[in-house]
């Protein structure tokens, strides 16, 4: 990242600003020098240069307009009236609050903190809640995906419903009920560290792997059901309800991270307490005086041995299948940026919102210019 100052004070005032705020000044460029340069040669002054002084309202558009020809993402703050086509031409344009209206109308961020480290923190909280808000469309498609197969599956050997319509529904609500706590989940620094884009391709891919994925283990458990314990239509449907409500709650501690759970990403304390807090209601629930309302009926012993190994199992693969799957994406091409859209006005925003979406504010390439006093317009809240 490199910051550049672009003032209508004197130069010789501004680089001594930029010394004591630890900016170190490579160049100074007044207005009457730009004036004498054309495009390309402007283009070759701006990386030996710092402070571009007395320069126009027109100068300070050219100076952005000319930068961005570069090839570099280019942010500009200003608050005055004057700055209102340099933030429009900006690929980032910023004012703050305090600055006028016409400022603010041509900025894409108005900063309600004079500060512009709250960019940055915005940005890492927007990629906190997009890794979250995956966690769940991951967990969510694979995990309904594989209920169909398995219910499919089912319905053709079985002389009843695999569950009740109302038994469904109540599966349902507590699956929900336990991803609630995924917004305060923790992220981990590598996820935090690069920006992400949707890629409905990887969520299908996800989809078809760890779906089916799941369905194993309920023929496993169909299986158990019918030809060990010899389980009748009620008895049936609650070893299966626990046993998908235990399997699907729980495997968001897999999904969640990359990393070995628990042991290399530990989720937040909501994350810890409120999934297993839902399996836990979902396999009490046949031993309660609900268990007639809901058609369940309470399970032997053994059933809850056989459980506990097929959780176990089913976490240990889906986490080995996850480590090979990652490795399989990291292997495919990066994914393109978003189509230009055939109507003008969605091209504008997504030209405007390309640069933000596809790298770090403080990543390579990025240049942030700061306004200093411009003229009367100019507030000293911009300054240094």
């Amino acid at each position: 990242m490199d910051v550049k100052i672009i003032t209508g004070d004197n130069g010789v005032v501004a680089a001594k600003v930029c010394r004591e705020i630890g900016i170190e000044v490579a160049g100074v460029m007044t207005g009457t020098d730009l004036v004498k340069l054309d495009d390309k040669g402007l283009a070759a002054a701006i990386p030996k240069t710092t402070v571009f002084a007395r320069v126009s309202p027109d100068q300070k558009s050219r100076i952005i307009v000319v930068a961005r020809s570069t090839g570099k993402d280019v942010a500009f703050m200003g608050d005055g009236v004057n700055d209102a086509v340099a933030i429009h031409h900006a690929d980032v344009g910023i004012s703050v609050d305090s600055g006028t209206d016409v400022a603010k109308d041509a900025a894409d961020v108005v900063l309600l903190e004079k500060d512009l480290g709250v960019l940055a923190t915005g940005v890492m909280e927007g990629r906190r809640i997009f890794a979250n808000t995956m966690k769940y469309v991951l967990m969510a498609t694979s995990s309904n995906f594989g209920n169909i197969f398995s219910a499919a599956g089912a319905s053709l050997f079985l002389a009843f419903l695999p569950l009740l319509p109302s038994q469904i529904l109540l599966n349902n609500l507590l699956y929900d009920t336990g991803q609630l706590a995924i917004p305060t989940d923790n992220v981990d620094p590598e996820t935090l560290a690069r920006p992400a884009a949707w890629d409905i391709k990887f969520v299908r891919h996800f989809m078809y792997i760890f779906g089916p994925l799941s369905s194993v283990f309920d023929f496993i458990t169909f299986w158990i059901l019918l030809s060990l314990l010899h389980a009748g239509p009620t008895e049936f449907r609650s070893g299966w309800f626990v046993e998908s409500i235990a399997t699907q709650t729980l495997i968001i501690y897999v999904i969640r991270t990359r990393r070995t759970p628990f042991f290399r990403s530990r989720p937040s304390l909501p994350m810890l307490l409120v999934p297993p807090a839902a399996a836990a209601i979902g396999i009490v629930l046949p031993f309660t005086g609900l268990s007639h309302v809901l058609g369940f009926t309470p399970l032997p012993a053994q059933f809850f041995l056989v459980l506990a190994i097929l959780i176990v199992a089913y976490l240990v693969l889906v986490d080995a299948a996850k480590s090979l799957f990652y490795r399989a994406q990291e292997a495919r091409p990066a994914v393109p940026g978003a189509q230009p859209a055939t109507d003008r006005s969605v091209r504008f925003l997504h030209r405007r919102a390309a640069p933000f979406m596809a790298k770090a504010l403080t990543g390579p390439g990025r240049w942030i210019l700061r306004l200093e006093g411009s003229g009367a317009k100019d507030t000293p809240a911009t300054r240094g």
